[in-house]
């Protein structure tokens, strides 16, 4: 059975809002338009995704399965139909992705040089979407921060640089030279515990079985904003911190963190020249972060 692609992103919208409602003012569409193709679906794939009542709509296991397998699929449509669209306006455009911190100009500028027909531009990208930008097809190659999901990437490693505490100004270490993991173990980390495994495994909040709840943020000066108002503490790379600076934060160097591992991305069944072109030019730049 073919999977009409219409219907999947009415599911989709459907199962990331749990309302149907809210799900049809956000497709544009009537909510008893949207009921009726959400049933059809579910006849045509023989299986109940939703189990509807008056006060709750949620997902059945099967709609969980679906949903997980919808994204990238959507994704993937989204980048064909991107990719087609460029090929058929003409003139070609390559654009790279960015994480905060990352200098790309010298790459960019040498890759312009080398392919004067091609039109290059940058996308900065966050944690949240530095590898959505490459199966959607917003852009060709990412330059991304590890650790991401890996799977139908290729990957090259650029380099890697320190990762630092920030810290507000007044906080007791602030003033430290260097610190060790240990010092941040009764600290709020506003970050998921797995992205700072260091930490994770001695983080008091961890062991009592009660973490704060982590705020919502959606880039780096937020996540500073929460730090300089004394929230909680960050951990970020050497060169996020040094572009970010500001007086009310204090970027301090921690001993026994590991290095952030910074790699350029593509999809891996992708075959282009332009692609490959970057990735052999990337590998002879300096990518040593800015001071």
């Amino acid at each position: 059975m073919d999977v009409d692609l219409r219907k999947l992103r009415y599911f989709v919208a459907v199962a990331e809002e749990l309302h149907f409602g809210r799900a049809a003012e956000r497709l544009h569409i009537a909510q008893p338009v949207l009921s009726r193709q959400i049933r059809a679906f579910e006849d045509e794939l023989r299986v109940q995704l939703f189990v509807r009542s008056k006060r709750a709509t949620e997902l059945t296991p099967a709609g969980r399965q679906l949903l997980d397998d919808a994204r990238p699929l959507l994704a993937s449509a989204e980048a064909v139909r991107r990719r087609v669209t460029q090929a058929a306006r003409g003139p070609k455009t390559f654009t790279v992705g960015f994480m905060p911190g990352i200098t790309v100009t010298p790459a960019v500028r040498a890759f312009a040089a080398a392919h004067p027909e091609v039109e290059v531009e940058v996308i900065r990208t966050t944690w949240d979407d530095q590898v959505d930008v490459l199966h959607d097809g917003r852009v060709d190659v990412s330059i991304v921060r590890l650790p991401i999901d890996q799977q139908a990437l290729t990957i090259r490693p650029l380099f890697e640089e320190p990762r630092v505490a920030m810290l507000p100004s007044d906080h007791r270490l602030a003033g430290k030279p260097v610190i060790d993991i240990t010092d941040l173990a009764g600290e709020h980390l506003l970050q998921e515990p797995d992205a700072v495994p260091e930490w994770r495994d001695i983080a008091l909040e961890l062991r009592t079985g009660a973490p704060k709840p982590l705020p919502a943020l959606r880039s780096v000066e937020e996540k500073l904003e929460h730090v300089a108002t004394g929230t909680g503490i960050s951990i970020l790379p050497l060169s996020v911190a040094t572009f970010y600076h500001r007086s009310d934060v204090a970027a301090v160097p921690v001993n026994d963190l590991a290095t952030n591992k910074v790699c350029l991305a593509w999809i891996a069944s992708r075959r282009s020249r332009l692609i490959y072109d970057f990735a052999d030019l990337a590998a002879t730049v300096d990518w040593t972060p800015q001071r």
